[in-house]
């Protein structure tokens, strides 16, 4: 039920994981993300996921590592509460599931169907033609935390709100939520967060084993 929200969040991650000053202006925000995202080559962060479905009102968590390397590799590895991995390649995209012993394997185009969201993975994303931005101020749980609502100007059904709080201090991202067509919501919150690490080339490929069934995905 909630597989295919997991390939969003990576795409929104590998764009907004960072910030380096406070602006305040939906201008000043734009340009700033996109600024931060052309001089950052990679990130580790620790994540906690909490992914909603509207209309039962059924709740999942997760928790695991994300690795990025610009510009489209990526291994988002969920530990808990089962063991998951999705790896971009580069030119395709692996979902393995080692207790089903399964793995799917997606072209790049197919996995990620949306031109917006090509973008985002790509880092070719523009926010102030993609997105309407506006500042919603200091979050009312977190008062180091600066709300920021993001509305598609051409909205899709996998995404059509999302909203992202910017720490005060470590100016880093430190939460992503995003609500598609149905009202269910993604929520992730990073920790640890590393900035340009040197990456192992083999965090980002993926051989499946010999007993694992290999499926074409849709």
């Amino acid at each position: 039920m909630f597989r295919q929200a997991i390939a969003i969040c990576i795409l929104i991650v590998s764009l907004l994981v960072f910030w380096h000053s406070s602006p305040a202006s939906a201008q000043e925000i734009a340009d700033t993300i996109q600024k931060q995202y052309a001089q950052v080559e990679s990130f580790q962060t620790k994540f906690r996921q909490t992914l909603t479905n509207a209309a039962s009102g059924e709740t999942e968590e997760r928790r695991g590592t994300i690795w990025y390397q610009k510009p489209e590799l990526i291994r988002w590895q969920t530990t808990h509460p089962e063991e998951e991995l999705l790896v971009s390649t580069g030119d395709m995209v692996w979902d393995f599931f080692p207790e089903e012993k399964v793995a799917y394997k997606y072209s790049l185009q197919g996995r990620f169907d949306s031109k917006t969201m090509l973008k985002f993975i790509s880092g070719q994303v523009n926010l102030e033609d993609d997105f309407r931005i506006k500042n919603l101020g200091a979050d009312s749980n977190h008062s180091d935390w600066t709300k920021i609502q993001l509305v598609p100007k051409n909205p899709e059904p996998s995404l059509v709100m999302a909203h992202i709080w910017v720490e005060a201090q470590t100016h880093l991202i430190r939460q992503v939520l995003l609500e598609d067509f149905f009202g269910n919501t993604n929520q992730l919150t990073f920790d640890h967060i590393q900035l340009d690490v040197d990456m192992d080339p083999c965090l980002f490929t993926f051989d499946p084993p010999a007993e694992v069934e290999v499926l074409e995905g849709n």
